[in-house]
């Protein structure tokens, strides 16, 4: 078992369309420490202490020094070990995976469920976009490859961004070819919330229906053959929530990736 690390970053200053990202790591927190259930995952291992050491939110103000900010508070969480990464937008990857080497750690391979690529090379003007983290990953080495499920909003220059950094791309119809295209190695699980269907999970900015179902996804964390070293959860906006569901479905994923971290024998890169 491996202690994993969790730190929020709450920001959504890059997101398209609505805001309301930022609000999402307390809300995500107060789900999962919630007595509505409890803090023991799916293969039986409790979430406490010895498997889960909670750091807090980076300190982000919402401007242009958050950047540099998230770089050096997810270098400081995965110098320590492996973690994982409450959003805000899915525009902190990015810069968590700037701080990944930052700390010294190899390129790990991503598995990232989104409705959306994020290949866009440059959103509305902003190279730091929601939209366009995963192409600022790819064109600066931070990763070894990417495996894309649940993406159903493809266009023209997303299918040749796509073409061009070699991310194999899996709609929801595929799910099963893309469980079978899961990389082996180190690797970094991203899930934006709204790769879910919108059924699944309304409390997101960008509804797009069609999209995983919770037990697709909970199968992607524990079908991947890792080591699964990382990875984060983004996109949750409590102003579009109902009844809390998706931040209970956040806290739900949460518990199932830190335990499949703290446990996975093999978890380490360098």
């Amino acid at each position: 078992m491996r202690r994993v690390s969790l730190l929020g970053l709450p920001t959504d200053q890059h997101s398209s369309f609505l805001r309301g990202a930022a609000k999402a790591p307390p809300a995500i927190r107060e789900a999962l420490y919630s007595s509505h259930s409890h803090l023991t995952a799916t293969n039986g291992l409790m979430l406490d202490a010895e498997s889960l050491r909670d750091l807090g939110d980076a300190p982000l103000r919402e401007d242009v020094e958050d950047f540099e900010r998230m770089v050096e508070a997810a270098g400081q969480a995965f110098a320590a070990g492996p973690a994982v990464m409450l959003g805000g937008d899915h525009a902190v990857t990015y810069p968590i995976l700037v701080g990944v080497a930052a700390a010294g750690i190899a390129p790990p391979q991503i598995v990232h469920i989104d409705a959306h690529s994020d290949l866009y090379e440059d959103f509305e003007g902003d190279p730091l976009s929601h939209a366009s983290p995963f192409a600022r990953i790819m064109e600066n080495g931070l990763a070894a490859g990417i495996v894309q499920l649940g993406i159903r909003t493809p266009n023209a220059h997303l299918t040749a961004q796509a073409k061009r950094y070699g991310v194999k791309v899996f709609a929801p119809h595929e799910h099963e070819a893309g469980l079978a295209a899961l990389p082996t190695g180190p690797t970094y699980i991203s899930i934006d919330l709204d790769g879910l269907d919108p059924a699944f999970a309304p409390g997101v900015s960008h509804h797009e229906p069609g999209g995983l179902t919770t037990r697709e996804v909970l199968e992607v964390i524990w079908k991947t053959p890792g080591p699964v070293v990382g990875g984060d959860i983004v996109e949750l906006n409590p102003d579009r929530d109902v009844n809390g569901m998706t931040a209970v479905l956040a806290a739900k994923l949460l518990k199932e990736l830190v335990a499949r971290i703290s446990t996975d024998a093999t978890a380490s890169w360098g």
